[in-house]
């Protein structure tokens, strides 16, 4: 029988080959305090990641079994809309059904509230899983995370009322962008009064572009201070579905991921509760909130590249021209090593960032609980940077990956991956959406030009330099630092410059080249310790990222800010 996770070995790979995992996991479960109390909680380490090998196992099973078979009758049929009311396709309620009896919800949630107190890392993990089997059933499924931002910010009576229901599989949303404000969320304008009378919020106004949008527990992003319209006056509220006074006006008619619905939605007077502090929804929360949407969307990318890379082998090995397989044509060969290389490298970089994510994550939430050590918070520094960093990378270069890997797996099909009855068509749509939704490229490539212009990156990779690697790769560790000295050239020559046009407009060149060596170098290490996974990746990735870094270099070093008139368009 198939199976999503132990037909990947790359994925347990990567859970299990990180020197990082132990002290996740040592933080996760907290020295393994619940041991006593819990019958399924962890004795220790090596009881830890067999249960998160369990887990995934059974996401594995669920996917390959029920998700992916019901993927095109999902995505044919589309949710469906009714008296302001969302009805899934009929199959998306079977998925919901397997996943909610496997208890395979509130993954990342404390044992005590009834959740599986995962690590992000194995999270992450399973998004990938369920991506790869449909994209558009994960962004319904993966919405649980939401549920952290509760749980980060919330007060404990809020915990107690809304995480054992997500817990047992109620649904969640994030209500952020309207008409007027999607990637400028300072601009939202959905209005939150107090209501003295009955003693509680009220949301009035409506919301456009909702992922999810008829669930049962929603955050919503409102302004909450009358005079305001900047982003110092909104705040963050949950609204319970059970309470109404929100209706969907109507379904979007999207190009992919029909299975999800996305919602404008109209709020009427409608109850909610206060998340957390008021004005700190967009300084604080929605910031917390979109972090781990992010990653979310990586892994989403990841989900999709290895469905593109699946349905790329399996025709090429099935289709036959000229008396052979077409995957014995060079190439149609060469189209596939470079997805399999960017899926690997993506793949690296993805848990790579999660993983620091998991670490500062912890740190965080004990430090509610007690006052950290000196060392623990030098520890929560490092990688709170650390995961800052890494997230706009992971989830911009996998997003841009899923979407040329999709494009790929298409033209290897040739005319038949035209054609609506192949998968490749629907992966190909999905993927689409990744490099919009919870931030654009471009707002990745905001979010991580200061840590190419501060040092950052160069730091890290010097870190990655030292590390020890195979002796017969040491050619691939040189080629890689070439590749960081034209890097580091870059980075000087649009620093000189001093003009932040000709920064800006360099800046999405410099952003690729920083994350190209950077998976390299994940690559490399990955390489080292399982040559039979990934060293083909290695050598086929090195030669693209190789011809990338030149590429962007040519361009920047052929770049002036004279040039810039002819850039832009009257």
């Amino acid at each position: 029988m198939a199976n999503y996770y132990n037909d990947i070995k790359e994925i347990k790979f990567e859970l299990e080959n990180s020197p990082l995992m132990e002290r996740i996991v040592e933080l996760k479960e907290r020295s393994f305090e619940d041991k006593d109390q819990y019958d399924e909680a962890p004795q220790d380490f090596a009881d830890a990641m067999d249960s998160y090998d369990k887990v995934l196992d059974i996401v594995g099973d669920i996917t390959a079994n029920v998700i992916a078979p019901n993927a095109e009758d999902v995505d044919a049929e589309g949710p469906h809309l009714e008296k302001g009311r969302v009805t899934y396709a009929s199959k998306t309620y079977e998925n919901l059904d397997n996943m909610i009896k496997a208890g395979m919800n509130g993954l990342t949630m404390p044992r005590r509230y009834g959740g599986l107190n995962l690590p992000v890392t194995v999270y992450t993990a399973a998004n990938e899983i369920v991506s790869a089997g449909d994209a558009g059933f994960e962004n319904i499924w993966s919405l649980q995370d939401c549920i952290e931002t509760l749980f980060c910010f919330g007060n404990e009576e809020q915990r107690q009322k809304y995480i054992p229901r997500v817990c047992k599989g109620e649904t969640m949303s994030m209500d952020l962008t309207e008409p007027d404000a999607g990637s400028d969320l300072q601009s939202v304008m959905l209005k939150a009064s107090y209501d003295e009378d009955n003693k509680c919020w009220r949301l009035n106004g409506s919301k456009r572009f909702i992922t999810n949008g008829d669930s049962d527990i929603h955050l919503v992003l409102a302004r909450s201070e009358a005079g305001t319209r900047d982003g110092r006056g909104l705040s963050m509220f949950i609204y319970d579905k059970r309470d109404g006074g929100v209706d969907v006006r109507r379904i979007e008619n999207k190009l992919g991921i029909h299975g999800s619905p996305t919602c404008e939605l109209v709020y009427k007077n409608a109850k909610c509760e206060l998340c957390g502090d008021r004005k700190l929804g967009l300084i604080k929360y929605v910031m917390s909130l979109m972090n781990g949407a992010r990653l979310g969307i990586a892994a989403q990318s990841v989900g999709l590249s290895q469905a593109a890379y699946n349905e790329a082998v399996a025709y090429a090995r099935d289709r036959k021209q000229f008396g052979k397989a077409i995957i014995e044509f060079p190439a149609v060969a060469e189209m596939i090593s470079n997805i399999k290389a960017r899926l690997d490298a993506g793949r690296a970089l993805l848990y790579q960032t999660a993983r620091y994510v998991d670490i500062y994550k912890a740190l965080e939430d004990i430090s509610r609980d007690r006052k950290l050590t000196p060392e623990e918070r030098a520890e929560l520094k490092k990688y709170s940077r650390l995961a800052d960093a890494f997230t706009p990378l992971a989830k911009g270069m996998n997003s841009e990956y899923a979407n040329q890997n999709g494009y790929d797996c298409i033209q290897i099909h040739g005319g038949s991956g035209f054609m609506l009855e192949y998968a490749c068509q629907r992966i190909y749509r999905d993927a689409r959406i990744t490099s919009i939704y919870e931030g654009t490229t471009q707002l990745q490539t905001v979010a991580a030009i200061r840590y190419v212009t501060n040092g950052f990156y160069s730091t890290v990779i010097e870190d990655f330099e030292q590390q020890d690697v195979a002796s017969e790769y040491k050619e691939f560790q040189v080629r890689i630092k070439e590749m960081t000295q034209k890097y580091n050239a870059c980075v000087a020559s649009v620093k000189e410059a001093s003009d932040q046009d000709f920064h800006d407009i360099c800046a999405r060149h410099l952003y690729e080249m920083a994350a190209d060596v950077i998976m390299c170098h994940l690559l490399l290490q990955n390489a080292t310790k399982a040559p039979e996974l990934f060293v083909k990746s290695l050598q086929v990735y090195l030669n693209y990222a190789e011809a990338e870094v030149g590429k962007h270099g040519t361009w920047i070093n052929r770049m002036s800010i004279s040039q810039l008139d002819n850039y832009r368009q009257s």
